[in-house]
């Protein structure tokens, strides 16, 4: 079944038959059309066909592509990753030893970004615990904010 014709959040109607203007893609994978357009300069869909009148027009395939391109970022994977599943998908054949690799790598940055979050939180927690006084002029959390040496985590 094709995804570009399954209807739901997202997802264009039974009814809509491919070619898709970009409105329609960008409404069918929820995504901006400035975002399109841009993944169609750096090369993350391919150039689609034009109209007459020089409209975009998508294939069903260009529906499928952004709607992956916009899950794996709402899971957040850089673009590159993505320029590179996108790659390792074209060789149906191939193992999936190196996409497992990506999505290790990414899992793994996930848990660095996590560790950064959470001695953030705790050095702002410190802050405001710390401020506790009526006048900015006394204000403990833009004297640490002035002064990043005061700062009790790194960060």
């Amino acid at each position: 079944m094709s995804t570009a014709t399954v209807g739901s959040r997202g997802k264009m109607p039974k009814s809509e038959k491919i070619p898709v203007t970009i409105g329609r893609l960008a409404k069918a994978s929820d995504v901006k059309v400035t975002t399109i357009r841009y993944y169609e300069s750096i090369g993350l869909i391919d150039p689609p066909d034009r109209s007459e009148g020089g409209q975009r027009i998508y294939d069903a395939k260009a529906v499928e592509r952004m709607r992956f391109i916009r899950h794996a970022r709402d899971l957040g994977f850089p673009l590159e990753a993505i320029r590179e599943l996108i790659a390792l998908s074209r060789n149906e054949n191939r193992s999936c030893a190196d996409v497992d690799e990506i999505a290790r790598r990414h899992a793994e940055d996930v848990r660095q970004r996590i560790k950064r979050l959470k001695s953030l939180e705790r050095e702002l927690n410190r802050m405001i615990k710390e401020c506790s006084v009526d006048k900015i002029s006394d204000c403990r959390v833009i004297e640490i904010l002035s002064n990043h040496t005061l700062c009790a985590h790194e960060h």
